[in-house]
């Protein structure tokens, strides 16, 4: 690709003609590594249920739960934090160290919470332990999207670059879906409640762990990317002066991002509460449906990306900004009415069409919108803080507008945030014929 001299042996980079060597071991292991990861960092919410009389001593199991839960938030306030910190060492690195930290670090987090004794026998010691593992799981998952989405973005096939990344996406959901399939398993056919609560809940965290020892060693055999050779071998100006000369870029960034992170969090995360607590379907009704229509979802990424290869980033982008403006509140207010499951997972699913249209390309949108000296960084920090902002009050925004009695106020919140978000798609450039590798 490059006719220069190869001076980054000097660095200890590993570069790679990605036009002569074959993608797709390092394209798996990128994948294969994020879906480990949301594994790994989904699971604590999943079985906090389980493990919170472990760390927690207490006669009320409400409380139980609010510590465990105080504890996962410590997750989601470290990943902008992660973000910062992988993706500044992701530019000055290299993409394939950021992401071995990355992965090594969620492996010690999810050990730790595996093999950490309990309240029972080591005292407050066991709170802070959980405190720190789940601190490490954060800082790993919040530097790893946007790592990851930046190294898929350089090292997939230039015209074939949204197919790859809409990958990423199926990665995301598949970890959510395993930890889930991993506890249905254990809860039906398995182990008793009783020997899930005494001692079960370190199986997943066991495996978590193992697997991200699974995804360190395929992430060590990835090739880096020749971007970030390139950019070694070219002088420039400091992290801090690039980003500020990119500021109004990262205020695109964020502004592509709010309105699908609320849109995400609403018909992902919050979607199967709703189904119970609006529509009055049965939990078991609303995990199927919430699980059905999420399987339905995963293989969408991929078309909706090779769509943005076709048309572009801004066709599909606006294509969700338009729907999820439109009709988030028509589709809420009927879904809030009807008492057919099969019309529920109808709605469910079509709002995950919808948001298809955000999920597959955003990311690489955004890594398009910046040189590869500060891209993972500038990916990955904005896209965290808004997630971590947004995405994390949105399920408590809904909760507090069912209370008030005004929960249409709710299906109106999400439409305003899309609406923002359309607006910066209408107005954002075309980035598809972007080079994210110079030509030399």
């Amino acid at each position: 690709m490059s006719s220069a001299p190869d001076t980054s042996r000097e660095h200890g980079i590993d570069t790679v003609n990605t036009a002569a060597r074959p993608r797709i071991r390092s394209i798996v292991g990128g994948l294969a590594g994020n879906l480990i990861e949301w594994y790994d960092f989904l699971a604590y919410s999943i079985f906090s249920i389980y493990f919170a009389n472990s760390f927690f001593p207490s006669d009320k199991p409400t409380v139980q739960l609010m510590n465990t839960a105080a504890i996962a938030a410590v997750g989601y306030i470290a990943r902008p934090v992660g973000s910062w910190l992988i993706g500044l060492y992701a530019d000055k690195r290299g993409r394939k160290s950021a992401l071995t930290g990355s992965v090594l670090a969620m492996c010690v987090g999810s050990l730790m919470i595996a093999l950490t004794p309990g309240y029972a026998t080591i005292g407050v010691f066991a709170p802070i332990v959980l405190i720190f593992a789940r601190l490490l799981q954060g800082l790993s998952m919040g530097g790893e999207y946007g790592t990851s989405a930046t190294y898929l973005s350089e090292i997939a096939p230039e015209n074939r670059r949204g197919f790859y990344l809409g990958f990423l996406q199926v990665s995301v959901v598949a970890g959510q879906l395993c930890a889930l399939a991993l506890m249905l398993v254990m809860q039906r056919w398995l182990l008793s409640a009783q020997q899930i609560e005494a001692w079960g809940w370190r199986i997943p965290f066991v495996i978590g762990g193992a697997l991200a020892l699974f995804a360190l060693y395929m992430r060590r055999n990835v090739t880096e990317t020749e971007a970030f050779a390139q950019s070694r071998r070219q002088p420039g100006p400091s992290v801090a002066q690039e980003m500020w000369q990119h500021r109004r870029q990262i205020a695109q960034a964020i502004g592509i991002t709010v309105g699908g992170t609320v849109a995400f969090y609403t018909y992902t995360v919050y979607m199967q509460k709703f189904l119970v607590n609006s529509v009055g379907l049965s939990k078991e009704s609303s995990t199927f449906i919430s699980a059905a229509a999420l399987l339905l979802y995963m293989p969408l990424q991929p078309l909706f990306g090779l769509a943005s290869d076709v048309f572009g980033r801004r066709p599909v982008l606006i294509c969700f900004g338009l729907c999820c403006t439109l009709f988030s509140v028509p589709l809420f207010t009927v879904l809030s009415h009807t008492k057919d499951p099969f019309v529920a997972f109808a709605l469910s699913f079509a709002g995950l069409v919808m948001l298809s249209g955000f999920t597959s390309v955003h990311m690489l949108a955004k890594t398009e919108l910046f040189p590869a000296r500060i891209r993972a960084l500038a990916v990955g920090l904005p896209y965290a803080l808004t997630t971590a902002i947004l995405g994390g009050t949105t399920e408590f925004v809904a909760l507090r507008f069912k209370a008030s009695g005004h929960e249409s106020y709710f299906y109106w919140y999400v439409t305003v945030w899309a609406a923002i978000s359309l607006i910066v798609y209408i107005r954002m450039p075309e980035t598809r014929f972007r080079k994210v590798v110079a030509k030399t």
